[in-house]
């Protein structure tokens, strides 16, 4: 495999690779040179609300960068994007050309924004049948599960039955904090708001439980501790322990999701409360995750200069603690509002960061950034399970040559894209996977290949539909890839239909 560049290294060559959002964008050689996303401090970017999923966060999730378009299979060898029904394949196209598309992007941006911030009953999609219906059939069954349980498990049903390992699930509820928002965290007082902090945390958790509930053994479930309340948030600001409420309902959800073998990923959030979620993250993994196995994993955002340190340090608390790290590698979440000067100067930087990390992670070396404590590279490392969320073709078949090639020490390793995103690439994963696994004495270890969404009503999912019209537009020319890549495969049938008929 490492002689011969896999299918996702010839999409890139095909569509040429881009530099359009740092979310999830990757190493390249022919990557251009310059700053690319990562503008001057001069002169700051404007908001670009990437993801993480990077998934991310969402989500991001995982995020949005170049994504190879498709190319066409070979003499007798099966294309990638044969295994989506045809409907997931015309809501693909129908998504990707509005958001290729200056003016068709524009208008729809601004009704989404309206749909997701307006008050009006009228403009609410859980009141409104009518566009309710619309936005259903359309952009939310792109991107979401479900509104209930029925619909979610037919969801994820469907996923697995084209060749996922499974799904990373999200519960849609989340608090996005503005400017003012942030300053009120200084001087918030708990006292004035007991009644509606344990209103917004009962919610929190009942939502997060019921998500557990709706995965299987072998499944994600992303939480994010934002959708807690103003009282997490103003913990999470001061670096404080949780609430003994919120406490105690993370310790349900934890104690829920290991009798079920299902995996927690606590996301990353803005830099106001980032430093306070990395202290709750290590003391979870420090109480829930085994020395073998992680059940409870942290977000890195490769973009952030101090990335590689506290993952460092991270490595090092559990190697020290015996217990593995659950590691859910991203590009960034929020270029948008976290500040400049924590940023990487350029987007080679963040992609040296990213494939640094996720090489040394697989290799269980001390690869730049990543920082031995003692100074030598022969430092121990813990056990780790690692979840590469990426839409990018390069960082995903270099993470995938490692693990056929059998030069990866850590194998518990995931893929994950956002559902409606990247098929491409998830895709190709699942057929390199089931063709290797087809051959006669293979060693190759399963690729694990995991769909990220969110559940919820289309009003509580609008803003995260939002997110994912925002990273189609940071990510033009990602998105017109993926937009060929299902105008090819919608020929490939074409052609399939009329062959048969002649």
């Amino acid at each position: 495999m490492l002689s011969s560049p896999t299918a996702a290294a010839r999409h890139a060559l095909r569509c040429g690779v881009s530099t359009i959002s740092v979310a999830s964008s990757s190493t390249s050689n022919t990557a251009p040179r310059g700053r690319a996303i990562h503008t001057s401090k001069q002169r700051p970017s404007p908001p670009i609300p990437a993801d993480h999923l990077a998934i991310n966060n969402g989500p991001a999730v995982f995020g949005a960068t170049t994504t190879p378009a498709a190319a066409a299979p070979g003499p007798g060898k099966p294309s990638a994007l044969s295994v989506l029904p045809l409907s997931s394949i015309l809501r693909s196209l129908m998504a990707t050309t509005v958001s290729s598309s200056p003016l068709l992007l524009g208008p729809s941006m601004a009704v989404m924004t309206l749909l997701s911030h307006s008050t009006n009953p009228l403009l609410n999609p859980d009141r409104n049948f009518l566009l309710r219906y619309l936005l259903k059939k359309t952009f939310y069954a792109q991107y979401c599960a479900g509104e209930n349980e029925r619909e979610v498990r037919q969801t994820v049903d469907n996923l697995k039955s084209i060749g996922f390992r499974g799904v990373i699930l999200g519960y849609a509820k989340e608090v996005v904090l503005k400017d003012e928002e942030k300053k009120n965290l200084d001087t918030f007082d708990g006292s004035n708001r007991l009644e509606a902090t344990a209103n917004e945390i009962r919610s929190w958790a009942e939502g997060t439980l019921e998500t557990v509930r709706l995965t299987s053994a072998g499944d994600f479930v992303a939480l994010k501790f934002s959708g807690a309340g103003i009282q997490a948030l103003h913990n999470l600001s001061k670096q404080l322990p949780p609430s003994p409420p919120l406490a105690d309902a993370i310790d349900r959800i934890c104690q829920l999701a290991v009798e079920r073998k299902v995996r927690l990923l606590f996301d990353a959030e803005q830099q106001a409360v980032q430093a306070g979620i990395d202290d709750w993250t290590m003391t979870y993994m420090r109480k829930y995750n085994t020395p073998e196995q992680a059940f409870i994993y942290g977000t890195y955002q490769a973009y952030l200069k101090a990335t590689g340190a506290v993952l460092s340090a991270h490595l090092r608390l559990a190697r020290e603690g015996g217990f593995a790290l659950g590691v859910k590698l991203v590009r960034g979440a929020y270029l948008g509002s976290d500040p400049r000067h924590l940023i990487h100067d350029t987007k080679e930087d963040t992609d040296r960061a990213y494939d640094g990390m996720a090489e040394g992670l697989l290799r269980r070396e001390w690869t730049a950034p990543l920082v031995p404590g003692t100074g030598t590279n022969d430092e121990a490392f813990p056990v780790v399970g690692l979840v590469v969320a990426s839409h990018n073709a390069a960082s995903v078949e270099h993470v995938q040559a490692l693990l056929v090639s059998g030069m990866a020490k850590t194998t518990d390793v995931a893929f994950g894209q956002l559902q409606g995103m990247a098929d491409e690439i998830s895709c190709q994963l699942v057929l390199d996977d089931t063709i290797a696994q087809q051959q006669p004495d293979t060693t190759v270890p399963p690729l694990q290949v995991y769909k990220y969404l969110v559940w919820g009503t289309t009003g509580e999912c609008m803003k995260y539909l939002l997110r994912r019209a925002h990273e189609n537009r940071d990510a033009v020319r990602r998105t017109k890839c993926s937009r060929d890549a299902m105008m090819a495969e919608l020929l490939r049938r074409c052609k399939a239909v009329f062959a048969r008929r002649a």
